[in-house]
Order: structure tokens, then C-alpha cells, then sequence
């Protein structure tokens, strides 16, 4: 079975581009708003994707009857039939990123993985279970995947190195629980970068510049 999934995209793929990042929303939002903050990550050598999460929802009362002012925001998934939501968002953040890839000359092409909120769970599964191999992955304001496959120790993610991110005035994710996420894959033999900003729960605008800059 088929089905219609869309992302957005901040820059031009082409000769110049040296670095992918797919960034992913979090709870309740969608794509073309979160691509919009994702601007200070605007590069001449970059392109940005942003993948929406494949399940829409109103996000006003559910008894409410809705139309078309009413706001609409997107989900990872839920613990109903969680398996295949997994296995469904993984294979889309795959195809997202192919569809981008297959424009550029892979040779020396950076791929960076960014999740926000829900999307840090998302993003460690695709980390840990996509084809697609991940050069860097960034995890913001957000808990780890509880199903890792730790076994693997320090090459989880494939050989992907990876930074936390964390707000320090984050009431859903305070710093001391983004901390403890840290020490949670350093406890596997990563050596994880940690960046505190002065935002809230919300991507903040210096903090991308410094992941933009930094590698």
C-alpha cells in the first residue's frame, strides 16, 4: 500500500551543497511552520529537509466542530499499533532524504539527523534502524528512544556522532533531564556534545547558528 506524505525544503540542492540536514517537527506541529525557524540554518553549501509526520490531528477541542480556521497539527505516532507506525516513519524518513540525495553528488555530502521533542525518539530510531547512514545527530528538548538497540554500545546510531540540545528555561525538558539523557548514551560509549541556549521548549535561533558552525 501507497500513501501521500510531503516535506519542505530551505535551499537549493546542487553543486554546492556539501551538507543535508533532515530536521523533524515535534508534537503537534507541522513542517512548512517549523521549516521557517529552521532559517538561521540558511546556507549557500546546506539544504534543510523537513519531513511532516505522517498522522494530521485537529488540535482545538475534539468535540468541537471543526472547519476550515481550524488548527491542524502532526504526530510521530502513539503507542497504538506502534510497531508499524516505526517501521512506517522510518521508511519515510528514508525516502524523504532520498529524494533529496539522489539530486547531489554523494561524494563528501554530510547527512545530519535533527529532532525536536517527539521527533528526538523519532529521530534515534531512524539513527538506529534506517538505511540511510547519518554523519551527525541532533537531539533537542526531547526523551530518547526507550527500544535502542544498546548492544550495540558506542555504534547505536551507526556510527553517528551526536549532540544534545537543551533549553534553559524548558519547562516540558529542563536542562537536568536533557543531562540525564546525555548520560544515558554516554553510559553506551558516545561521546555526546551538550548545548544549553536561553530559550524555552522552542528552537532558538543562536542555538542553530552554533550547530550550523560547528560539526
Amino acid at each position: 500500500m501507497r500513501r501521500t506524505a510531503r516535506f519542505w525544503v530551505l535551499g537549493d540542492p546542487g553543486p554546492a551543497t556539501r551538507e543535508v540536514w533532515v530536521a523533524c517537527h515535534g508534537y503537534g506541529q507541522l513542517a512548512a511552520d517549523f521549516v521557517r525557524a529552521l532559517e538561521p540554518l540558511s546556507d549557500p553549501a546546506r539544504v534543510v529537509v523537513a519531513p511532516e509526520a505522517l498522522s494530521r490531528f485537529y488540535l482545538d477541542e475534539p468535540a468541537k466542530r471543526h472547519g476550515p480556521d481550524s488548527p491542524v497539527g502532526a504526530s510521530w505516532m502513539t503507542r497504538e499499533d506502534r510497531v508499524h507506525e516505526i517501521e512506517d516513519y522510518i521508511a519515510w524518513l528514508d525516502a524523504a532524504a532520498e529524494a533529496v540525495l539522489t539530486e547531489l553528488d554523494a561524494h563528501d555530502l554530510r547527512v545530519v539527523a535533527l529532532g525536536f521533542s517527539q521527533a528526538v525518539a523519532t529521530v534515534c530510531r531512524w539513527a538506529a534502524f534506517g538505511r540511510r547512514r547519518l554523519d551527525r545527530v541532533i537531539l533537542w528538548g526531547g526523551a530518547i528512544a526507550a527500544d535502542l538497540p544498546t548492544e550495540r554500545g558506542a555504534r547505536v546510531f551507526q556510527g553517528a556522532s551526536v549532540t544534545v540540545v537543551a533549553g534553559k528555561n524548558d519547562p516540558v525538558t529542563p536542562v537536568k533531564f536533557m543531562r540525564g539523557e546525555r548520560a544515558r548514551l554516554e553510559a553506551l560509549g558516545l561521546d555526546v556534545g551538550f548545548l544549553e541556549h536561553e530559550g524555552g521548549h522552542a528552537l532558538n535561533s543562536d542555538a542553530l547558528r552554533s550547530l550550523g558552525a560547528s560539526r
